[in-house]
């Protein structure tokens, strides 16, 4: 079978033949290659298939012609604009025309389902291993050095930035091709099913859950229903697969009886199946530990900040171990993976920014409040809104206060969730006077330029909406380039 994608594999995906046939290469334009799909008409470039999607801000078939001008070859639709060739698929009928001039639209029912078809089809020819990585926290970081490690062995196609959803996975999915021997893919969810139908899609053999936490609930509602979704994806794994399951996370463990696959549990203990101990932050030059595994002990030394990455390094050496590495490749990857969420960025008048302002929610903030306790020096704690979090967002914030009382020497917290933070730490026994309350990230950096000393460590932790990398740019020297990795967009 031919293993590049071509225009002619779309339509036989969307006409409904099997993925194990390659479509006929004598129709005119049907063996032309497709270099990417896209759903933002500004990325289209020559090559590219175009997918029309309706969104809450604007219309996909606005820009089908826009895309065309930009060299796209076709265009996924659910109604063709004026003046445009098109093929109409939406009846189901697998006659094609005899001949086919691109560039054309595919006329579909519904073009975020026939996107999806299109991956699933294309996912279904080829014989890799895919990974499937969930979880309230975590996911992107774990998915880095999932990757890494695997990579010390095996070609490796991983999701970009956060691909995670209904739209992301599928555009991951439709870059393989014939060398890929491994997919490493985030899954992100909203809502009950969501997972179910990126699994659907991904067909996973091995399916991490990272931990289930106090995210996005206003939307998901409760913690319960939190973890019901994410445990869809051990649930759709094959009796062959391996479920590698967070032991420290009690919601997590519990998943361990709702799978057919086998269940490989990791964490802090010793009834884990791979298992660290003594764990040693060493600040800025990373964490040291012991990496525990049937009778083995092998002594680890990596780059990742606070003694929480752990969780990390233990996620992706399962993956390793249970893909047949060796202790030697797992470890080389480990020390080579990115950590992407929380960069250490030279600050104002000989400070030390830790930037991780690309989300929040109370468990991560609370992580990064221990990894700040870990640093000499006189810490500050600049905390914002986190957003989501429905009905626990008064709690979710005051845990944090509570936790910023005991690290913290100075506290800044912006917006008016945030300002529940400060509260909850003078409530704890914080004087008063190291508690800073801002309205918005234009008066914490003034505030910030003029108490920030050398030798300071300053944690810059908020939800993404509030854009608090603009801190970290103001007071970086010299000035940062934008180090926080931005959600993904598009028209």
């Amino acid at each position: 079978m031919s293993t590049a994608l071509t225009f002619g594999h779309i339509l036989w995906a969307l006409c409904g033949y099997p993925p194990t046939e390659d479509p006929p290469g004598s129709r005119g334009d049907l063996a032309v290659s497709v270099r990417d799909v896209v759903v933002d008409s500004r990325l289209a470039q020559a090559g590219s298939v175009f997918i029309a999607l309706r969104g809450e801000v604007t219309d996909g078939h606005l820009y089908v012609r826009d895309s065309f001008d930009r060299g796209a070859i076709g265009a996924i639709v659910e109604r063709v604009p004026e003046g445009l060739s098109a093929i109409d698929l939406s009846s189901g009928d697998r006659e094609l025309p005899s001949e086919i001039s691109l560039p054309v639209c595919l006329v579909v029912r519904d073009a975020l389902a026939a996107l999806q078809r299109v991956a699933a089809w294309w996912r279904a020819r080829f014989a890799v291993r895919v990974v499937g990585i969930t979880g309230s926290v975590g996911k992107t970081t774990t998915k880095e050095f999932v990757a890494s490690v695997l990579g010390q062995r095996y070609r490796v196609l991983k999701s970009l930035g956060n691909y995670n959803n209904e739209i992301g996975l599928p555009l991951a999915l439709l870059q393989l091709e014939d060398h890929h021997e491994h997919v490493v893919l985030e899954m992100g969810t909203y809502g009950l099913g969501e997972i179910t139908l990126l699994t659907e899609i991904a067909r996973p053999h091995i399916g991490i859950v990272t931990n289930v936490g106090p995210v996005h609930l206003e939307r998901m509602g409760t913690v319960e229903r939190i973890a019901q979704a994410k445990s869809e994806l051990p649930q759709a794994l094959p009796p062959n697969g391996v479920a590698v399951l967070n032991g420290d996370d009690r919601w997590v463990r519990a998943m361990a009886e709702k799978t057919q696959a086998r269940a490989f549990l990791y964490g802090l203990t010793p009834d884990c199946d791979l298992w660290a101990d003594e764990v040693v932050s060493r600040g800025l030059e990373g964490v040291r530990f012991q990496f525990h595994y049937q009778d083995e002990t092998v002594h680890v030394h990596i780059p990742l900040l606070g003694q929480h990455s752990v969780h990390t390094a233990l996620r992706a050496a399962a993956v390793g171990l249970i893909e047949g590495l060796s202790w030697d490749e797992i470890l080389h990857g480990l020390r080579t993976g990115e950590q992407l969420r929380l960069v250490v960025v030279p600050g104002a008048n000989g400070s030390t920014l830790l930037d991780d302002t690309y989300n929040s929610s109370p468990d991560s903030a609370i992580a990064a409040l221990n990894l700040l306790d870990e640093f000499s020096g006189r810490k500050v704690a600049v905390m914002g809104d986190m957003l989501e979090l429905g009905g626990y967002a008064v709690e979710g914030h005051r845990r944090v206060g509570r936790r910023a009382m005991d690290v913290a020497s100075i506290l800044i917290t912006i917006g008016e969730l945030g300002a529940l933070i400060g509260r909850e730490a003078i409530d704890y026994g914080m004087p008063p006077e190291r508690v800073i309350q801002t309205t918005d990230n234009d008066a914490a950096i003034v505030c910030l330029q003029d108490l920030l000393q050398e030798g300071d460590i300053v944690l810059v932790k908020g939800s993404r909406g509030l854009a608090m990398e603009q801190i970290v740019e103001s007071l970086a020297r010299p000035p940062a380039n934008g180090s926080a990795e931005e959600e993904s967009g598009g028209r």
